[in-house]
């Protein structure tokens, strides 16, 4: 029984809370009731407009939901059909119209329907949030995939063409020193979470410009829909330094800067300012940093995770995910999580995403052999990483310095048979790996001699981590990796595959290793720890919540990822896990009324009640007209 059952235990902060939620007339005991950060959300709000005004407002527009006693008061009487409909007719009537547009909402026949679909679901979201984020969280398995991968690549690559009201903020190089006043130019007084890229390497599409605003606008969603983030207090960010893709540059519709992208100093100047700005009007705010190309993404990362509250979802969040799922792999294998430094693993891939992976792992396999310098040099040696030139060795010259921890001694791989730049099929051949994991967003990589290669690996159950965004980047797919490597194969890819039928009542399951299965947690267990830094702690004890989230049962059937439906309950205990972590880290500063000292008194338990009484729920609130 937990301790959230037994009052006498009850710490006096969660106790103070459960009083509050009384008097607002909720019932304490029931397990969706809310603490005082969502009832925020759900007491009568005061909003300083009335009328068409508020029809035209998607954060307080309910639609035909309004009441009579609302449409009075906020006179709205006569604008509004008279029959008042629930949410659950609401929701219905627009599922109903979803169905019928689909097709209709294609632009020709080239236009694929999950691009539709986002373009309905934008429209709602144009329009009333609270609905948006209904529909997006009672329906999250078939959506998440149209609001974020793979469909958003879709989006950022037309996104020119589809713009039809600003969504986020806009920082360019043309605003070097205007920053700290246009700040102020965002309506919300508090924002929790920010999502900022520049454009320069969206998914594995490469350089898109401005247009990136598209993956920043669905991270944000996820963080709403996964996280319970309040969706009045976040903020996607663009900042246009200009663009390398020529075609942008000619493109007379294009709607960022068309000049190349600024670089060295200059650049930094810009991120520099922005940081300041952001941090200056909200202290406490997370910014998660996304898609920016390599060769910044570490160096950001460097700059600011001492100083301010952020963390860059390509290098960290993705590997975490990794690890999970590697971990997971092991656990498949019939084996105790402890073997994982034993796993040999051909990486192919360099960029931020395979380096951060890399990173990440070699760290969690020294944790296991000891955390000591020897620890960590035997797990370097457990990775072999191929990039477009071949296998990375201490040959290499002009080598990422990035990389060169994870160069291959020559001597060594001379007596393996290998070379500086072996292809990916002998090093396959020549390795045997446990884990083939593919980072490198090139599609197909792991062509039919790869896989064939594959099958002579020395693990009982070799795994195949085809990682790359969107589908079409995909290494290969899971038909090619169950029909070519065999049946017991495990296989995750990081866009949704369907499961594979094997026959004979077997299924190949495809495992989706997605960032949001992390990144949303991270958030909001750093938002609700108040922790000054995300360290690489709070993020090793995320990828170690997910990875202990399967059952046995589960995870020697293959299923190594839990499903997308079930994407609330994993934020929760990730959170969860995250500020255990900050606490015993003593970075945690409390957030609100749960100061540090009343934090670090809570239970295991009452933490993941903590953190599902902190989560936003979209219900309509009730709002009252007040003249400003």
């Amino acid at each position: 029984m937990s301790n959230f059952n037994s009052p006498i235990r009850l710490s006096s902060s969660l106790i103070k809370h459960l009083k509050y939620r009384v008097r607002m007339g909720s019932n304490p005991l029931l397990p969706h009731s809310r603490s005082f950060t969502t009832t925020e959300g759900h007491r009568p709000i005061i909003v300083h407009k009335r009328s068409l005004d508020i029809l035209h407002d998607p954060w307080f527009n309910k639609g035909t939901s309004f009441s009579f006693t609302e449409r009075d008061r906020l006179d709205l009487r006569g604008l509004l059909p008279p029959n008042v409909m629930s949410t659950e007719q609401q929701i219905e009537r627009f599922m109903v119209d979803l169905k019928r547009l689909e097709e209709q909402a294609r632009d020709g026949p080239s236009d694929p329907n999950a691009l539709a679909k986002w373009r309905i679901l934008n429209r709602l979201h144009d329009r009333n949030e609270t609905m948006y984020y209904k529909v997006l969280i009672a329906n999250i398995e078939e959506y998440a995939p149209i609001v974020y991968t793979p469909t958003v690549g879709l989006v950022c690559q037309n996104y020119s063409g589809l713009f039809r009201r600003p969504r986020g903020m806009y920082f360019s190089a043309e605003d070097r020193g205007e920053m700290m006043s246009m700040v102020y130019n965002w309506p919300a007084d508090q924002v929790d979470m920010i999502v900022v890229t520049d454009g320069s390497r969206i998914l594995g599409l490469g350089d898109l410009g401005v247009q990136g605003i598209g993956i920043a606008i669905g991270k944000l969603d996820l963080y709403v829909a996964a996280a319970g983030i309040n969706p009045q207090r976040v903020l996607p960010v663009m900042i246009d330094v200009g663009t390398n893709n020529e075609r942008l540059l000619k493109d007379p519709l294009y709607l960022g800067l068309q000049r190349h992208r600024l670089d060295g100093d200059e650049y930094l100047a810009v991120i520099d300012e922005f940081m300041e700005a952001v941090f200056t009007r909200w202290p406490h705010v997370i910014v998660q940093f996304e898609d920016f190309q390599s060769k910044w993404a570490f160096k950001l990362l460097q700059r600011y995770r001492n100083t301010y509250r952020m963390f860059n979802d390509d290098v960290q969040g993705t590997a975490g995910v990794a690890i999970a799922g590697l971990l997971g792999a092991v656990r498949a294998q019939g084996r105790p999580m402890i073997d994982f430094p034993k796993q040999k693993i051909v990486v192919a891939g360099a960029g931020s995403a395979g380096i951060g992976v890399l990173n990440a792992t070699r760290k969690t396999m020294a944790r296991m052999l000891g955390n000591n310098e020897h620890a960590f040099q035997s797990a370097g040696r457990q990775f072999w990483v191929v990039d477009a030139k071949g296998l990375i060795t201490e040959e290499r010259e002009d080598l990422d310095p990035e990389a060169r921890p994870f160069a291959r001694n020559v001597k060594e791989i001379h007596r393996q048979g290998l070379r500086e730049g072996a292809s990916l099929v002998e090093v396959v051949q020549e390795v045997k790996p446990d884990v083939l994991l593919g980072l490198s967003a090139v599609g197909g990589l792991f062509s039919k001699e790869v896989l064939e290669a594959l099958r002579g690996s020395t693990s009982t159950r070799p795994a195949i981590f085809a990682m790359s965004n969107p589908t079409t980047n995909a290494e290969c797919t899971p038909e090619e990796a169950f029909s070519i490597v065999g049946d017991n194969v495990v296989f995750a890819s990081g866009s949704p595959f369907k499961d594979v039928d094997l026959g004979n009542g077997h299924i190949g399951h495809c495992n989706q290793g997605n960032n949001m299965y992390l990144f949303p947690g991270i958030g909001l267990g750093t938002l609700l720890s108040g922790s000054r830094i995300i360290s690489d702690g709070m993020l090793q004890a995320a990828a170690e919540c997910l990875a202990a989230y399967m059952t046995d049962e589960e995870v020697l059937k293959g299923v190594i990822y839990p499903s997308i439906s079930s994407i609330r309950d994993i934020t929760k205990q990730v959170a969860a896990a995250v500020i255990k972590e900050a606490i015993e880290e003593d970075l945690a500063e409390g957030y609100r009324e749960m100061d540090s000292r009343e934090l670090r008194k809570l239970s295991q338990e009452e933490i993941k009640e903590y953190v599902l009484n902190s989560m936003w729920s979209p219900e309509y609130p009730t709002l009252v007209y007040r003249k400003e």
